[in-house]
């Protein structure tokens, strides 16, 4: 059987005046289902309001262009959050809590969702109920039930349930009259990935960095991990897996480069070119490499499990290093000077590869 693991881009799910939403769809890449990730797109055009709603899915976002505001209440909470983000930013999003997100700034806004669909009503697949709109919850009782339940009479109902035609997403006249950002709500619920000190910072080749809840506390409520990493030009990520069985969903942020994922019996599952807007899975337990093109790559990755355990098959940090050399020799078929200089040269090496000189 062919494992099909992508690189694929989103579908559009919808557009409007305010914006759009797109989808990466288990029936387009049936290893989001088999996996239970998934991921979406949002789009807002200035003054775009993604309507308030709450989904069965566990995710992190990140922003990849402009900067805006959410709001969230949080299940079991009875009060709103609202808090600023911009460009860089990381923000974990639970199932089951209630957000609205608007663009206040002049640009257009993107942030891309990835997360963990295994409790998801379609596993692979981000769905959501919304509270508002032609197709919220409300539209689906009969007037009795909503007026009951609101204490309204039948005028009262009708225009509570049918003035907002919009869909998904609407486009407002201004933000002056908004809910305004807390400072204090945002050190809470909001992590620059920008700001974040490096794990690796390699000179020529680039950065990576693990956003787990030690560093960024409330991951804890969606049980995720996120990882960042900067590739310069023509530089390699070193062959991978996480070694506590999780999955990854990797997006390709910004530039282009190249992917090689290795599976169960050395069987090369996945050898294709990678650019921005592009998302691939990377199987439990399966090895991924990396190597940038010429303009460098950045890539955004997501792990069902709150603390990863990211094992390198190469560099000073890798499994051979701590191999003795009489395993090695005897593992690889190499003479004792043969496994010296193997394992003196690529001892050398970090995790982040810098272009050959």
């Amino acid at each position: 059987m062919v494992l099909e693991l992508g690189p694929t881009i989103a579908q559009k799910v919808f557009e409007g005046e305010g914006g759009s939403y797109y989808s990466w769809s288990s029936a387009e890449l049936p290893i989001l289902g088999q996996a239970k990730v998934g991921g979406g797109k949002l789009v807002l055009q200035p003054l775009g309001l993604a309507l308030a709603h709450y989904s069965d899915s566990s995710k992190i976002g990140i922003v990849v262009e402009g900067k805006g505001r959410v709001g969230f209440i949080f299940p079991n909470a009875s009060e709103e959050k609202v808090v600023e983000f911009e460009e860089g930013d990381l923000i974990a999003v639970p199932f089951g809590s209630v957000s609205w997100w608007l663009n206040s700034g002049g640009f257009k806004l993107m942030i891309v969702f990835l997360g963990d669909t295994s409790k998801a009503s379609i596993p692979g697949t981000f769905t959501y109920f919304y509270l508002a709109g032609s197709n919220s919850i409300f539209t689906g009782f009969s007037t009795e039930f909503v007026s009951r339940a609101c204490d309204l009479n039948e005028d009262e109902t009708n225009k509570v349930v049918k003035s907002q035609s919009g869909v998904l997403i609407i486009k407002l006249k201004e933000v002056a009259n908004m809910p305004q950002p807390s400072k204090a709500d945002r050190q809470q619920l909001i992590y620059n990935i920008e700001a974040a000190l490096p794990d690796v910072n390699v000179r020529n080749g680039g950065q990576a960095a693990v956003v787990s809840s030690s560093r960024f506390p409330f991951l804890e409520e969606v049980g995720l991990c996120a990882n960042y990493v900067r590739l310069y030009a023509n530089a390699m990520c070193a062959p991978h897996y996480v070694s506590d069985s999780a999955v990854q969903v990797i997006y390709i942020v910004k530039g282009s480069g190249y992917v090689q994922v290795v599976g169960v019996g050395g069987e090369r599952v996945l050898d294709t070119t990678v650019k921005a807007g592009y998302l691939f899975v990377v199987p439990s337990f399966f090895v991924v490499s990396t190597i940038a093109g010429d303009e460098g790559m950045e890539w955004f990755s997501v792990t069902k499990t709150k603390r990863p355990c990211f094992n390198y098959l190469v560099g000073h940090a890798s499994v051979w290093n701590a191999l003795s050399p009489e395993i090695i020799q005897a593992s690889l078929n190499l003479t004792p000077d043969e496994a010296e200089v193997f394992n003196s040269k690529m001892s050398k090496n970090s995790i982040i590869i810098p272009a050959p000189m």
